[in-house]
This record gives C-alpha cells, structure tokens and sequence, in this order.
C-alpha cells in the first residue's frame, strides 16, 4: 500500500516537472515572454513568473529524488525463507567420508654404514 502511494506520487511529480520544464524557454521567452509580447520585459510580473518557474523546477526535482529515495524502503521485500547461501547449505549437511589409512612402514635397506 505505501509503495503504491509513493508511485503514485512519483508520477504525479514527474509530470508536473515534464510540464514546469516545457512551459520554461532556455533563451528567456516561454511563459515569461507570452506576458506583454516581449517589448515590455521590464515589468516585475514577467520577471516573478521566471523565478516562479525556476523555484518550481528545483523544489519538484528535489521532491522526486526524495520519494524515489524513500520509496526504497517501502519497496516489498522478497520472501526470504532460508537467509544461507546453497554452498553453506552443502557445506554443514555434507557427510564425511573416511578414506581408508595405510599403515605402511617405509622399506629398509640392509646397506647401513656400520
């Protein structure tokens, strides 16, 4: 339930940052210029809806890369039964085999030095 709230909310806050960021022209026109058809820039409701749109920009771009920050621990874990690995597995429930012992004496030989 909470994962879903926090998807939700991720893609509700992507498309208004697609939207923020498409209403915003990188030359200086877009939203601004469309107010007073670009010979009167010298007003201060041009200006206000520029930093609008920046402060936008940046508070939504900080909001999404915290949801999807926190939205990984709300993620559904796997279900984890056994936490230890097969090869530890294998190694604790493996039998010992015994191989056989030679007892050998190594050969002597009578050619001592006296």
């Amino acid at each position: 339930m909470t994962y879903t709230l926090f998807l939700v909310l991720i893609m509700i806050v992507a498309f208004l940052l697609i939207l923020i960021i498409m209403v915003q022209n990188p030359k200086g026109g877009g939203l601004s210029s469309s107010f007073g058809g670009g010979g009167s820039q010298s007003l201060g409701g041009v200006q206000n809806t520029t930093n609008f749109l920046d402060k936008s920009t940046w508070t939504l771009s900080i909001v999404l890369l915290a949801l999807i920050l926190l939205s990984n621990f709300a993620a559904p874990k796997p279900n984890a039964v056994d936490t230890s690995s097969e090869i530890e597995n294998t190694l604790q429930n493996r039998e010992v085999q015994s191989a056989p012992i030679e007892t050998t004496t190594p050969a002597t030989t009578q050619d001592t030095v006296q």
